[in-house]
């Protein structure tokens, strides 16, 4: 699937959608890489190595520096999409060197959690592999 590339590199892993978006500043645990904002779809849930999927990120310019301390603490994503991509998530993404795509082909929307899936941020790629059946 086409998108724009925000932050080059390729990353890899299980696909984490939230339809909500993500402070890092108080929202995310950088020592754990754990979602800690109260009444968050996914508080509790840990980020690392995941591609992590939000629409898009919100709060203080302090975020970008709480994606490079989780990437800094080896518990960072693996990769990350945003429906639309602002200033603060992109800069984290390219200080941490998180590959990062935004503007997906075909819609956000589309995206589920647990697929498998690589975002190829030098081309401006995603690509999504179903589980095998068991």
């Amino acid at each position: 699937m086409k998108a724009r590339s925000i932050a080059k590199g390729t990353g890899s892993g299980r696909l984490l959608v939230s339809e909500a978006p993500i402070s890092f500043l108080s929202g995310v645990d950088p020592a754990s890489g754990i979602i800690i904002e109260e009444g968050h779809p996914l508080k509790g849930v840990c980020i690392r190595d995941t591609v992590l999927a939000f629409p898009f990120g919100k709060g203080s310019t302090v975020g970008s520096y709480i994606i490079y301390a989780l990437k800094r603490n080896n518990v960072a994503p693996a990769a990350l999409i945003n429906a639309e991509a602002e200033v603060i998530i992109a800069v984290g993404a390219i200080m941490a060197g998180i590959p990062m795509v935004d503007n997906l082909e075909g819609g956000f929307s589309q995206l589920r959690t647990g697929v498998h899936a690589t975002v190829d941020g030098d081309a401006g790629e995603l690509r999504l592999e179903e589980p095998a059946d068991s």
